[in-house]
């Protein structure tokens, strides 16, 4: 209603929570044209969905008897794959919650196109109701898929939906897939930037709850320079009162009130509460068998329920971020061996204050503070990671290799030390001359020409004699110059300095086939021994 001004500090929580799910209710219907679905031609690999950065386009599964009273719009077809026989698939867009960017339809791999875009006005009431019908008579399957794939992430509810970020962002598809991976039991420290604004524009957020049994993301934002330092507190902290739970698990399994189900669920917690699943089922058990159980010991083990599942903890931010006000304490953090991720959604670009050049910006790129492209080269972040020698690391592109990404994410999550995920996200300052719409065929291309590489460091191969790098992108091949020439950050110096313009390109296109050369020697060599300091990790 354009009437905040009239909520006095009074009405707000004091502690500074927000209601999460809030972006849902904005319902803002601000696209020129939507996706509609063509039935016919959908070849139901879900990338659509998968790369959506609003989580405005996702698969849904029916059965017969759900279908009953559906709208006549509401077209399905029989869905592919053993996992769902006899049910019917439907892609279903959000029309008020869509900004129209048409990633989606651009990424379908379908011979013909499966999404075209036609205009909002044509298919609003349609797509209302058909909605409306889906949320309300069909249920999630969610279940019946492994959520590590492409096609099963995308039968997950995404608990980050509906962000004003721009349309084509690159940085919010990778946050919406990893809360449909581990979004129930994440804890995410947010760097201010373009993150924290997408992430949390009071009063409203996307992070939002399952609605199964109501667990989502807990995020957090503290500064702009302290984002690791905030995660990493937040971690320890967690770290500190689980194994105090654990030791009150140990205590209780030796206590003689304790009931042989009670037992079994304490011990059962015991030898998996490092694993996620376990963690859960044996905690949940735990919770149930408390009636009864008379002793001191069992208030505290109630009282602690937060803590059965073990979480997910992320710091989340932007290349501004990392690679240069907040780099002091992502290195102490990444130093620290602790069990913490880091996703840095790098758009080579302070984006959110405008454009300015960053420690990321790679040579010849023109950005505020480089306004005759930038003369040196970019920090390899990602290779000053690896001297550890125990953080795990990896430069995923989505656009690219889905599968390498989910590859990089599973790992990364599963690895019982620091991570760090690089992540490359085009962005609306870099001025990607296809549009942002075309976000995802743009980093495809950087991968295919030797500007963006995609590599996995797995400090656990070590332990098994196995070299730790993994260099997942081929050797370069296209056009360099046409590449740069496609964006404005660096087609725009040709305009003004067309000689220096032409030289820095040169010496970009060099020094990049020089990083690959050198990455496919690491890839190539013998690794016989272990990494060191695992142990006093």
């Amino acid at each position: 209603a354009q009437q905040g001004d009239k909520l006095p500090v009074s009405s707000m929580d004091p502690a500074g929570f927000m209601p999460v799910g809030t972006a849902a209710c904005e319902k803002r219907g601000v696209a020129i044209k939507i996706p509609e679905w063509q039935v016919g031609n959908c070849i139901q690999c879900f990338q659509c969905s998968f790369v959506c950065p609003h989580a405005a386009i996702r698969p849904v599964l029916a059965t017969e008897e759900e279908l009953a009273g559906a709208p006549e719009g509401f077209v399905t077809k029989d869905a592919i794959g053993k996992d769902l026989k006899g049910l019917k698939l439907r892609i279903q867009v959000y029309p008020e919650d869509c900004l129209g960017c048409g990633s989606c339809a651009n990424v379908c791999p379908a011979k013909e196109k499966a999404l075209v875009m036609v205009p909002l006005e044509d298919r609003l009431a349609v797509e209302k109701a058909n909605l409306a019908f889906a949320e309300e008579h069909v249920a999630l399957k969610d279940d019946i898929m492994p959520r590590d794939t492409v096609k099963g992430s995308q039968l997950q509810q995404p608990l980050h939906e509906f962000s004003g970020a721009c349309g084509g962002c690159g940085e919010t598809p990778y946050v919406k897939v990893l809360t449909q991976l581990f979004g129930e039991r994440m804890l995410i420290a947010n760097a201010t930037g373009c993150s924290s604004i997408w992430g949390a524009s009071s009063p409203t957020t996307p992070y939002c709850a399952n609605r199964k049994d109501g667990f989502g993301p807990a995020w957090g934002n503290s500064l702009f320079e302290d984002a690791a330092e905030y995660g990493y507190g937040i971690e320890e902290a967690y770290h500190a009162r689980r194994n105090r739970l654990a030791t009150l698990v140990g205590q209780a399994l030796k206590d003689e009130a304790a009931t042989p189900e009670l037992k079994e669920a304490l011990q059962g917690w015991l030898d998996n509460k490092e694993d996620a699943e376990g963690s859960r089922k044996y905690g949940e058990q735990i919770i149930a068998h408390l009636d009864g159980f008379e002793s001191p010991l069992a208030a505290d083990l109630w009282d602690m329920d937060d803590l059965y599942t073990k979480k997910s903890v992320w710091i989340f931010g932007g290349d501004g971020w990392g690679y240069d006000i907040g780099y002091g304490g992502l290195d102490h953090v990444l130093a620290s061996g602790a069990d913490i991720n880091v996703l840095l959604m790098d758009t080579e670009v302070y984006s959110n204050t405008g454009g300015q050049s960053s420690k990321a910006t790679p040579l010849g790129a023109v950005a505020q503070f480089a306004a005759s492209g930038k003369r040196t080269g970019k920090k390899d972040l990602g290779r000053m990671a690896m001297t550890y020698g125990y953080v795990y690391v990896a430069s995923i592109a989505m656009g690219a290799d889905m599968q390498q990404t989910l590859k990089a994410f599973r790992e990364a999550e599963a690895y019982k030390g620091p991570s760090l995920i690089i992540a490359y996200a085009p962005c609306i300052n870099q001025g990607l001359k296809k549009g942002m719409g075309m976000s995802m065929m743009e980093a495809k291309t950087a991968v295919q020409i030797g500007y963006w590489p995609l590599y996995r460091y797995n400090p656990e191969l070590a332990l098994e004699k196995k070299n730790p790098f993994q260099l997942d992108s081929k050797a370069p091949s296209g056009d360099f110059t046409a590449f740069l020439e496609g964006e404005n950050r660096y087609a725009s110096l040709d305009k003004t300095q067309p000689e220096v313009s032409k030289v820095l390109k040169q010496d970009l296109a060099e020094a990049y086939a020089q990083r690959y050369a050198l990455y496919k020697q690491l890839a190539d060599l013998p690794f016989p021994g272990t990494y060191p300091g695992k142990e006093e990790a």
